[in-house]
This record gives structure tokens, sequence and C-alpha cells, in this order.
């Protein structure tokens, strides 16, 4: 039997599924990414002739498909936040990336050297990979689609996050490189070339160059047309042409892409914002990113039943416990001092930092550039707690968000800014 024809056949029965368990999945309270992890599972441990998903994932494919599945959730993310970008509106999901994410780099990077025995390199590797939210998986606590009105601060922190820090994470996976190679003793002024080029200026191309990309592109499709005899734009597909363009232009000038994707989604959706456009190029986007979910949580599935978890160790699979339960919830309370919102909104917001595709991908990405001595035991690391995330998260996240919605509601609240008081509205 064609091994190649069997496996688009069961990918292409686990994404035609998707038109129906997402919704299924609603009235269970469990995110339907654990069943595609489990069907997985369930595919490679009977032994279903699919690509082998090594355990150590380091073939250039797999940079590909986790980098592919990320930008294309990033665009779906930018599309869908309908809320205005200002230091005050985005007070909380700006404190989320700067100093709730440092601080999980640092921790992690300091367990990673002195409890696993890493090298420096490795363990700040460890919290480059764990320490940004994923735009990917975290459908369950994210605001809907441009349509929806509902965007608590719950919902929108989360969403802005996993938005802004995957590529705000990029940086200090190229600091894990640069000091990998350091340790080998073939380079020399490594910390200026990496703050003032890996740091300065791929964050900073990637902010101007996705802003006007944005606004070209809202200009193409809203404004022009009304001013001139241009055709008008009608094809929701333009969003992923959209995704590559920006993505491309900025890898070229050696940009961080991921932050041009999602600065140009915002800058589009924020002109013409009732424009029924916004919700057709949403609505494709999200259809794309779930065919690519479906196809990498099979993959990330079978590997768990395949070895991808041979390294793990107790002190390893420790260190990935106590970042989900106490390292994140705990780094994330600096973030939220002096804003309004209820404990329960603020447990939340530090209990649902989602992990995922983005931290396969920075993983590969970084074996590829560099050699890591400890590559077995990070893949090993980062996919036990990518796995326990995706359950844990994937049976709370819809009981937790509703039992807010609903208390919410009972009490009389309005859908609050991020920052405001019921005197401010």
């Amino acid at each position: 039997m064609d091994d190649y024809i069997v496996a688009i056949t069961v990918l292409g029965i686990a994404a035609l599924s998707m038109a129906w368990v997402p919704k299924i999945m609603e009235k269970t309270y469990i995110s339907y990414p654990v069943v595609y992890l489990l069907l997985g599972m369930l595919l490679y441990l009977f032994r279903v002739d699919l690509p082998s998903p090594d355990p150590l994932w380091r073939e250039s494919y797999v940079v590909r498909l986790t980098e592919m599945s990320v930008i294309v959730s990033l665009m779906g993310t930018g599309l869908k936040i309908r809320r205005k970008f200002s230091l005050k509106n985005w007070r909380i999901p700006l404190r989320l990336v700067s100093i709730t994410m440092l601080l999980c780099i640092a921790v992690l990077a300091f367990l990673g050297w002195s409890i696993l025995g890493f090298s420096l390199a490795a363990a700040v590797l460890l919290g480059a990979v764990l320490a940004p939210t994923d735009p990917v998986l975290a459908e369950e606590v994210q605001v809907g689609p441009p349509d929806d009105a509902e965007e608590d601060v719950v919902r929108f922190s989360l969403t802005a996050e996993a938005g802004l820090n995957d590529g705000s994470a990029f940086p200090f996976t190229w600091l894990a490189i640069v000091l990998a190679v350091a340790a080998g003793g073939s380079s020399t002024g490594w910390f200026q070339d990496w703050f003032l080029y890996d740091l300065l200026y791929k964050v900073i191309a990637g902010v101007v160059i996705g802003y006007l990309i944005g606004r070209i592109l809202a200009y193409l499709i809203f404004k022009l047309p009304k001013k001139t005899k241009f055709p008008e734009a009608t094809d929701a597909f333009l969003a992923l042409s959209a995704t590559l363009v920006t993505y491309g232009i900025t890898e070229l000038a050696h940009g961080y892409g991921f932050i041009a994707v999602f600065v140009a989604a915002l800058t589009m959706s924020s002109q013409e914002e009732e424009h029924e456009y916004h919700t057709k190029m949403h609505d494709f986007i999200n259809q794309v990113e779930r065919i690519l979910m479906v196809i990498l949580l099979v993959l990330f599935g079978g590997s768990i039943v395949t070895g991808i978890l041979e390294y793990l160790t107790w002190q390893g699979a420790l260190v990935g416990l106590a970042f989900l339960f106490i390292i994140r919830p705990l780094t994330t309370f600096p973030s939220l001092l002096g804003t309004y919102s209820t404990l329960k909104e603020k447990l939340a917001i530090s209990f649902f930092g989602i992990r995922g595709i983005g931290s396969f991908f920075y993983l590969s990405f970084a074996l590829d550039e560099a050699e890591f001595a400890e590559a077995g035991q990070l893949w090993s690391i980062v996919g036990f707690v990518v796995m326990v995330s995706i359950i844990l998260h994937g049976i709370t996240a819809s009981w937790a968000i509703r039992g807010l919605d609903k208390e919410r509601k009972q009490e009389g609240r309005p859908v609050l800014e991020t920052d405001q008081t019921p005197e401010e509205l």
C-alpha cells in the first residue's frame, strides 16, 4: 500500500472532521485540540503508515510547517482584535509580553542551568522556547471573529499576548544560538551584534514593515475603490496572500516576520472596522489555520508514542510542571497590578498561558542554526510541557471562560477595557 496515499487520506479525514468536531466539543467543555492529539497517538500506536514524527524533529520540513502554522495564526489573531491600540488599552498584554515573558525566560534559564545541568546556551533556549504563549491552540480563551462583540479583559489580554510574544521571543532564541556559537570559540563581540541586530533592528524592522504593508493593503482594500474605479477586493484568500507577502518581505529585509504579520493584521483591522470584509478574511484564514493545526497535532500525538519523551527525566518533568502551575501564574501577577479586573479574571489570565506550536518552531529553528548537546532533553521537556498544556488547558479553558461570562452577566458588569473602572465608563 502506498504510504503517501495512506497519509493524505488519513490527514484528509482528520481535516474533514474539523467541520463538525469543534461544534460537537463545545457541548463537552473539552477543547478540540485534545481530540486530535489523542487521535495522533492512536494512529501511531497502531502503526498506521503515516510520516515518521522523529522525536528529534530537526528536519527542515518541521521548521517550515510550524512556521507556516504560526504566521497564519498570527494573521487571524490580528484580524479579530477590535480594540484600538494605545498604551492604556493594551497595558496588560504589553506588560505580559515584557515583564511576564522576560521573568519566565530568566527563571526557566536558571532552572535549566542549576537543576537540569544545561549549558548556558541550552538553558536560555529552554526559556525562550517555552516563554511565549501560543496563538494556534488558544482559540478557547481568545476573542471571537471580528463581528463578535465579546472582547472582555481575559479574552483580549490572552489574545493580544499570544499575538505579541511569538515575535518578541525571537531575539532570545537568537541569544541562545549566539551563545552556543560563542561557546565554540568562533565568535567575538557577539553580545553587541545580538543587541543591535537581533534585538533592536529586527524588532523595529518587523513593526515598521508590518505597519506600512498593513496601511497599504487597507488603502487598496477600503479606500481606493471608493475614490476611483479600482476593483473592490471580494476574495477572502487575500488574508493568506497578505500573510505570505508580509512575512516574505520582512524576512528578506532581515526583520522578524512574526511581528510584521501581526502588526499588519492589526493595522488592517483598525481601518473600516465595521466592514464585513474583515470577517470574511478572518474566517478564511481561520479555516487554513485549523487544517494546519490538525496536521501538526496528529504528528505531535504520534511523536509522543514514538519517542519524543524518551529523554525526559523526572527533573525535567518537574521543571515543566513547575513552569505551568507556578512560574507562569506567579510571573503574571506583576503585569496585572493596578489594572481593573476581578481576582478570578486575573487568575484566568495567569493560568491560561497555553503552550503549543510556536514552541516547536523556535526549538527546531534553533537546533537547525546551532549545535546543542542537550537537544534530546530539550525536545522531551518541550514536548512534555506542550502535551500537558494541551490536555490541562483543553479540559479547563471552556469551563473557566464560560463561568467568567456567566458571573459577569449575573453581576451586570459590562465588558471593560483593560484598565477601566466603572466610574470611567
